[in-house]
């Protein structure tokens, strides 16, 4: 008689050494943290930047060094016709795309009465269309591989409502909603779906503070910010995990007790 144990065991995730990785946000700081862990844990990777590619180029370099296939490009993802130029890209050069991780995110900070048409279409199109666009190209060879990996970098601006703005709450909360779609109807294809929802964090080009003090807008439980790395270490422990799905994991000090 066949053991379950041994069935649940067959179908458990393998482990991500040799995957290919997308990271869109490639330059930023968090997204600099993940690729560093990704990595070490034996991924290929695309990275992706929209500006100061010469820090998506470092990491990229730190990752040919321990071994792993790299490819380094720009992408304008406020563009629609991007994520299908950057999965063309990944695919070319690295192969079939295992891992995404919708990194890539502006944030440009206006009290709501101040947002116009082109700032909130702005914001929408990097923070929310083009992670949907991404996961358009990528998701049917997930499915039909079996295997694959989808995590959007969300915020806790989603919940709060934040300190950016409305357009970029907005667009935050858009990918929760995005997640919870997708997640259900790909999971017994053995792809995952989820959300790392960062507060705030510091050694990033996004960090909200006060611009002379440093001192975050809101008190933060813990009496610190986050760090880059305790974000791509969540980050990265999501991706390992089969059995997660559909989950909007804060990282935020207590933030948010929830």
């Amino acid at each position: 008689m066949t053991d379950p144990a041994d069935t649940f065991s067959s179908r458990a995730a393998p482990g991500l050494r040799n995957r290919v990785a997308l990271l869109t946000g490639a330059s930023g700081g968090i997204g600099t943290a993940i690729a560093r862990r990704l990595a070490e844990d034996g991924v290929d990777l695309c990275l992706a930047y929209g500006t100061h590619g010469e820090d998506a180029e470092a990491v990229g370099a730190d990752a040919r060094e321990r071994g792993r296939r790299v490819t380094v490009t720009s992408a304008d993802l406020s563009d629609p016709e991007a994520p299908a130029a950057l999965v063309a890209h990944a695919e070319r050069e690295l192969g079939p795309v295992d891992l995404l991780i919708a990194n890539a995110g502006i944030a440009d900070v206006r009290g709501w009465q101040k947002i116009d048409l082109a700032s909130w279409n702005a914001t929408l199109a990097v923070n929310l269309t083009a992670p949907f666009l991404l996961c358009q190209q990528v998701l049917p060879g997930m499915v039909e591989r079996g295997f694959g990996r989808i995590l959007f970098v969300s915020s806790v601006a989603a919940f709060t409502g934040g300190v950016v703005g409305a357009h970029y709450a907005a667009s935050k909360a858009g990918l929760h909603g995005l997640m919870h779609h997708l997640a259900p109807r790909v999971a017994a294809d053995g792809v995952t779906v989820n959300c790392l929802a960062p507060a705030l964090v510091g050694g990033t080009k996004m960090f909200p503070a006060d611009p002379e003090t440093g001192t975050p807008p809101v008190p933060i439980p813990v009496g610190r910010i986050g760090m880059p790395d305790e974000m791509a270490d969540m980050a990265v422990t999501m991706l390992r995990t089969g059995y997660l799905t559909n989950k909007v994991i804060t990282v935020d000090g207590g933030l948010i007790p929830r």
